[in-house]
């Protein structure tokens, strides 16, 4: 168990507003006081305006480091039209943030593929008031082809379904194996201070899911369920008839996510680029996520009739859909070497696999109705021209 209770000097109005619902229903499981800290409708995290991405926010993402990425993640989608050949493409992403990638890959597809933009439609599912005016705003340019959507309001006839960043931000399960049985930590409250405790009943729902994804912490470890994770991938692959489900976030297959030396799981809270594991404290105020099970995600959409088409990481899908190759070109561009070099460290993020982006990131694939191709995104590294 962590310092019980952590250190919480930063007090909140949805800090306090806990405190009551606590004192008054009782002890709540992390996802639910999760669920709160960061969605709650007036005070949650993602829902009272405020700068989250980029150097006046908490957090960098892919798309806010460079539009290189959405016009790389904009080829792949094309390669996916032609592998539909169906007419009309559908682009729905959830999650989209204030719309850096949606406004990267329209951009690139305007300029790059016209007949293709000429034929999409792009759907935002968001259902943060802030979010979506800022994504009004950063859209303004592709109007005519952006609509907003709830997330039980949409359907693809023929298309790609797209997140980035989007399920490390779900409320997950907190748990911990003791004497071999999982038990799982409830939130508490005296009043003042937020404190842990283990609950010996842990309930039937988490012993399914670990029996159900066929792997579990070890003995003494700490980790995270993420439950919702695998009932929003059913969901968007029973919404698809024929299409592609691309997801891109941090994380690992259950076999790494619960690997022995991973003691004390994988939650963090960022905010104004600092990071730290104490969710207690400044609630409301930062962002709190865990590392994605890729694995869930898999064994999930299979049983909705997504295959896995492809999984890795991102420095292989950026390689593979051609990064070296625009890095260069836009070297060339530069208009003296400060600029490229300014370039080269600021494009290093996406790929690089300690300090950067490049390996913690992993890109997940899956097809309903597509066949197998061999995606221009799995182009091995031996076969890029480097010179």
């Amino acid at each position: 168990m962590r310092d019980n209770p952590p250190p919480q000097s930063r007090k909140t109005q949805l800090a306090a507003l806990l405190h009551r619902q606590i004192l008054q229903a009782g002890k709540v499981s992390f996802a639910d006081f999760m669920a709160q800290a960061l969605y709650h409708p007036q005070l949650g995290y993602y829902m009272a305006p405020r700068d989250r991405i980029g150097k006046a926010g908490d957090f960098f993402t892919s798309s806010s480091v460079n539009a290189l990425f959405g016009r790389l993640v904009a080829r792949q989608l094309e390669e996916m039209d032609r592998i539909l050949s169906s007419g009309v493409f559908q682009i729905v992403e959830q999650g989209a943030g204030e719309g850096h990638l949606a406004l990267d890959i329209l951009d690139a597809l305007a300029e790059e593929s016209p007949d293709l933009y000429n034929r999409l439609s792009y759907t935002l599912i968001e259902f943060s008031s802030d979010n979506r005016d800022r994504q009004a705003g950063h859209l303004a340019v592709h109007a005519d082809k952006v609509r907003w959507s709830g997330e039980d309001e949409w359907t693809m006839t023929s298309g790609c379904f797209l997140s980035n960043e989007l399920i490390d931000a779900f409320p997950v399960h907190v748990v911990e194996k003791r004497a071999g049985k999982i038990q799982e930590v409830l939130v508490d409250s005296d009043g003042d201070l937020f404190s842990e405790v283990l609950d010996d009943g842990c309930r039937s729902t988490l012993s399914n899911y670990f029996a159900w994804l066929g792997h579990e912490p070890s003995e003494g470890n700490r980790a995270e369920a993420n439950l919702m994770a695998p009932e929003w991938m059913r969901k968007v692959g029973e919404r698809i008839a024929r299409g592609f489900v691309m997801t891109i976030d941090y994380g690992y297959p259950a076999a790494e996510l619960y690997a022995p030396h991973r003691r004390n799981g994988t939650l963090m809270c960022y905010h104004r680029h600092q990071a730290d594991d104490n969710p207690y404290d400044s609630v409301g105020e930062k962002d709190i996520t865990t590392h994605v099970d890729f694995t869930a995600l898999q064994k999930a959409g299979s049983e909705a009739g997504l295959e896995t088409l492809w999984f890795g990481e991102q420095y292989r899908f950026l390689l593979g859909l051609g990064f070296f190759e625009e890095l260069v070109r836009l070297e060339a561009a530069a208009t003296d070497e400060n600029e490229a070099r300014a370039l080269r460290l600021t494009l290093k993020n996406l790929i690089m696999p300690e300090s950067g982006m490049g390996e913690t990131f992993k890109v997940l694939i899956q097809g309903k109705d597509t066949g197998t191709p061999e995606l221009l995104c799995s182009r091995p590294v031996a076969a890029i021209p480097f010179g």
